[in-house]
């Protein structure tokens, strides 16, 4: 089968021939792909980011947002049948461990991340287990939805426990309207009824923004903080959701928030460095987002089924990977980047 994989660090990904994935226990599910999404996390990849925290063997095949239809099943896997159109959840996961049996399976204790420490779906097919496959609504097409397996699962995952704190009156501030953003405006919108405030440096994503839920829309141009200080009273936002993660964002903002208010780091890339007395004296919160549960993505298919999450999308064939990532690295992709084989 033909898979895009990567030789060596800082190097260029290669669409080359490699074996088919085969069925090598009872829980096994091998999937065909419909759809692989292009993360930023798959550039951090190439620039040998992820390195020593994934400690893959190279070469690998990258890709860790996929859906696609049952291939072929192990003797022991009854929640789904060849055929059937599926997204899967990021994470192999163990079902044993206590994280798992808590729900919490992000947080297996002996999980296996296929396009990160193992092989992924930039490809024609690829090996998952039983626990990582939802089964698609019959009106949504895999390559339509395959990006909300993991931007679109750490979006909802970070937007919950935002939604689950926020009250009606409050503000959430969210930066970034872009690939990862945009899902979690719509997301917010259909979990809560906290006022939600989109910064963005491109006008063309805060008018994708302002018709997908956001209140208000804020440009990055020097004068955002102000501007969010404005909308909220002179206080800060009770919620600052950071899509973004790089670039000026985290000052930003933390300097958007509230005393009290909680600060959700979703995208990456930057450095948080915050004094301390500042965390103490306002009583300031930051919390982490690392994709989300199964039982997470299965509640975001339900979002989806209902049309209250939409992914815009670009699709590109496999043999166009190149493009993809070239067009992503330089900002020119609306909503995310789909590879279909």
């Amino acid at each position: 089968m033909k898979a895009v994989q990567l030789p060596a660090y800082e190097a260029k990904p290669e669409l080359i021939e490699v074996p088919e994935p085969r069925i090598e226990t009872p829980l096994d599910v091998v999937i065909r792909i419909g759809g692989a999404g292009v993360c930023r996390t798959d550039l951090h990849i190439i620039e040998g980011q992820w390195a020593t925290k994934s400690g893959v063997a190279l070469p690998y095949t990258i890709g860790h947002e996929n859906a696609g239809w049952v291939e072929a099943v192990g003797s022991a896997v009854t929640n789904v049948a060849v055929g059937d159109p599926v997204i899967l959840h990021p994470l192999i996961t163990c079902g044993l461990c206590r994280a798992c049996r808590a729900g919490d399976d992000v947080h297996c204790g002996s999980s296996q991340f296929p396009g990160i420490d193992t092989d992924g779906g930039y490809a024609e097919y690829l090996r998952t287990a039983a626990r990582a496959v939802v089964k698609l609504d019959h009106g949504l097409a895999p390559a339509d939805v395959a990006a909300l397996a993991d931007a679109g699962l750490t979006a909802y995952h970070a937007v919950a426990k935002a939604a689950r704190q926020l009250r009606p009156g409050d503000t959430a501030v969210l930066i970034g309207a872009g690939g990862l953003g945009h899902i979690g405006i719509q997301v917010f919108t259909a979990l809560s009824p906290a006022k939600t405030i989109v910064v963005d440096r491109s006008p063309d994503a805060l008018v994708l923004a302002a018709t997908i839920g956001a209140h208000h829309t804020v440009l990055a141009d020097g004068s955002e903080i102000e501007q969010v200080r404005e909308l909220t009273d002179g206080h800060g936002a009770e919620a600052v959701l950071d899509f973004v993660g790089e670039g000026g964002a985290i000052e930003a903002g933390v300097a958007m928030l509230r005393r009290a208010g909680n600060y959700y780091v979703i995208g990456y890339g930057g450095v948080l460095s915050v004094p301390t007395i500042d965390v103490i004296s306002t009583e300031i919160n930051f919390i982490g987002n690392l994709v989300g549960s199964y039982n997470d993505l299965v509640e975001l298919m339900a979002l989806a089924a209902q049309d209250k999450v939409r992914l815009h999308t670009t699709k590109y064939p496999l043999t166009d990977f190149a493009t993809a990532l070239r067009d992503l690295d330089a900002g020119q992709v609306r909503g995310r980047a789909i590879l279909v084989p």
